[in-house]
């Protein structure tokens, strides 16, 4: 919020009509200023990105990225309000410290509610940013995760977990391995374990998770521990843990 008392505004939603409708109750505000509207994910990582607004109206199921994965790629981030027709992702939002979850059709009266409460936040100072592995570890189990977002400068990767052959720890990073590429996120070995399903993805070291999939055998070494030998050929440590939790789930001929 400028010492002025005006604040900037980035409206994203898939709906050109839920855009028009939070337009129109911003109108009557001359203290805020609309940047621009957005109607996928892609547009507002991109034009947050290049105009910071102070708050963002954000829809949460949209094409190309969803709103939670928008704020995960967004640095600074902005105060959220979230704008949807689906309450079941209210808890994941106040989990991350949203200003408000306006749930779709809301009243004139609860959209003043909530600008109040962004209002008030913005004039005691930017807020704190919500690191990736926040964002990530607030998923719960009704989100099932299905990819991973990347970002690298401008560009925008979203990474499908069923390419992933392993991820590997990388300090404060991981290294997202598929059979074309590395791909490096900001983000901890532990807390992209939380969302990762089980059945698929095992922790075999305290620096690798793995798709079981992709495992083809594995191989004492000559000081007695093992390898994991994934079918591409690729040669990851196990440790003692890592190869009790293997012979938990699978049957490996040694």
């Amino acid at each position: 919020m400028s010492p002025s008392g005006t604040f900037t505004v980035l409206i994203v939603d898939d709906e050109e009509l839920a855009r028009a409708v939070v337009r129109e109750h911003l109108e009557a505000h001359p203290e805020i200023r609309i940047l621009g509207e957005c109607a996928n994910g892609f547009e507002a990582v991109k034009m947050a990105a290049e105009l910071k607004p102070d708050l963002l109206f954000l829809d949460i199921q949209m094409p190309k990225l969803d709103g939670f994965e928008v704020l995960e790629l967004l640095d600074p981030q902005p105060e959220v309000i979230f704008v949807t027709a689906y309450d079941q992702h209210a808890l994941r939002a106040f989990e991350i410290h949203a200003v408000d979850y306006l749930l779709k059709p809301f009243s004139e009266e609860r959209f003043e509610e909530a600008l109040a409460q962004a209002k008030n936040r913005l004039s005691q100072g930017r807020p704190v940013p919500v690191e990736a592995a926040t964002l990530s570890a607030s998923a719960k189990a009704e989100w099932p995760m299905d990819r991973i977002v990347v970002k690298d400068g401008t560009k925008v990767t979203l990474i499908p977990l069923a390419t992933l052959d392993y991820i590997q720890a990388q300090d404060d990073y991981v290294l997202l391995k598929t059979p074309e590429k590395g791909h490096l996120k900001h983000q901890t070995l532990a807390s992209l374990e939380k969302r990762l399903d089980p059945n698929r993805f095992l922790r075999i070291h305290r620096s690798f998770i793995i798709q079981l999939d992709r495992l083809a055998r594995l191989e004492q070494t000559r000081s007695e521990s093992w390898m994991a030998v994934l079918k591409d050929g690729a040669k990851l440590p196990v440790s003692k843990s890592g190869y009790g939790r293997l012979r938990d789930i699978i049957s490996i001929e040694i």
